[in-house]
């Protein structure tokens, strides 16, 4: 486990909460401020406080521990041409969160109980108890460990690039919260060779030293293609996409036939600009009888129980590393999703509620770069 967030840690603990508010209390939220055009500014948020009501019949308070920023977020600000929901303009954001439960309405969930939720962006979050997954505090090393983005990089190597022992893999936005677990996935499951491109030489570094990737490249040097194959001399038979665009264009060149294509982001389109020019050589992935298919982890929710069993026993045996960027205080997650888009660090990027105060800092980042 890398990261500040260690087992036993008082801030990474729900013992050292304080209590939740009364009646008419309040709490922060982060709202949704402006459609950003391109990369998203400090001026696109706002920082609000608001009445936390009691819970109806039925409901839990939830006071969150800590927050998810993913990168998928930003295809939700904004219309950049991906079919999903958008965030609401002068409303609360949401996202995946952990927290624990300080009052509740319900027989389902009781005071005291950790819990998985998708109202992240907030203090305090107030809903049917239906909408919380009661998670088991000692599965993991760490509560912030439950917000990895493992299911999303099994489901990917397992399911949709169909993986099998002695595949060549190239994992693009190696460096990010998806992309390191699905190339350390593919590793565990028998691949026999992985590969990745990353934003900067440290983040080479960071992927083929701490998270066990065969090769590493920089994405800014040189032509994809001619780095590409320079990691995988023999050709790719799993793409992991992450980024889309000219890295996707890049990886069709060099796959062998009969190779797999798991679309899973868009890192080069999801600020709006051109980076999402390409594949213009989709003739070959005809040739090369490729299969290429788009996911969502939410259509696979059926392999959450396999998937986590998987990653749980890999974490005790010390053979998965869950790399994580913590930051300290709600007041800084609008600027930590700026940096994050913006490739200033390595792994999956929590944001920890404090204690008792709103203080807070960045604690620990990765090396620079863009697109992971």
């Amino acid at each position: 486990m890398t990261g500040l967030s260690r087992p036993g840690s008082p801030s990474d603990s729900p013992a050292g909460n304080p209590a939740s508010p009364a009646g008419g209390g309040s709490g922060w939220q982060v709202h949704l401020a402006a459609r950003p055009a391109g990369l998203p500014v400090p001026d696109d948020f706002a920082l609000v406080r608001t009445t936390v009501p009691e819970p109806a019949a039925g409901q839990v308070l939830v006071r969150n521990l800590v927050l998810s920023l993913d990168a998928g977020m930003r295809l939700r600000m904004s219309d950049v041409g991906v079919p999903l929901p958008l965030y609401t303009v002068g409303a609360v954001m949401d996202g995946d969160a952990v927290g624990e439960v300080v009052r509740s309405a319900s027989v389902d969930l009781a005071v005291g109980d950790l819990v998985h939720h998708g109202l992240g962006w907030r203090e305090y979050a107030v809903a049917d108890a239906a909408r919380f997954r009661r998670i088991d505090d000692t599965a993991f090393p760490t509560v912030s460990a439950h917000l990895a983005s493992y299911l999303t990089a099994w489901v990917g190597v397992v399911d949709v690039a169909r993986m099998a022992p002695g595949d060549t893999v190239f994992v693009s936005g190696a460096a990010g919260s998806v992309g390191g677990l699905a190339g350390q996935i593919a590793r565990l499951k028998g691949a026999g060779r992985v590969v990745g491109s990353v934003g900067s030489p440290a983040k080479a570094a960071h992927v083929t030293g701490r998270l066990g990737f065969d090769a590493a490249f920089d994405h800014h040097d040189g032509r994809h293609a001619d780095r590409l194959r320079e990691v995988a001399p023999d050709g790719v038979d799993v793409y992991f996409d992450n980024t889309g665009g000219a890295q996707l264009e890049a990886a069709i060149e060099v796959m062998n036939p009969h190779g797999r294509i798991a679309l899973c982001g868009a890192l080069a389109a999801q600020n709006g600009g051109t980076g999402a020019a390409g594949p213009s050589n989709l003739i070959l992935a005809i040739g090369k009888r490729l299969t290429m298919r788009g996911f969502l982890t939410s259509d696979h929710l059926d392999r959450a129980k396999q998937a986590h069993t998987d990653v749980a026993g890999w974490l005790r045996d010390g053979s998965l590393t869950l790399d994580q960027t913590i930051v300290d205080g709600l007041e800084n997650a609008p600027q930590a999703f700026i940096d994050m888009l913006g490739g200033a660090y390595t792994g999956k990027v929590v944001v920890r509620l404090p204690k008792q105060t709103r203080q807070a800092t960045v604690v620990r980042g990765g090396g620079g770069g863009a697109n992971r």
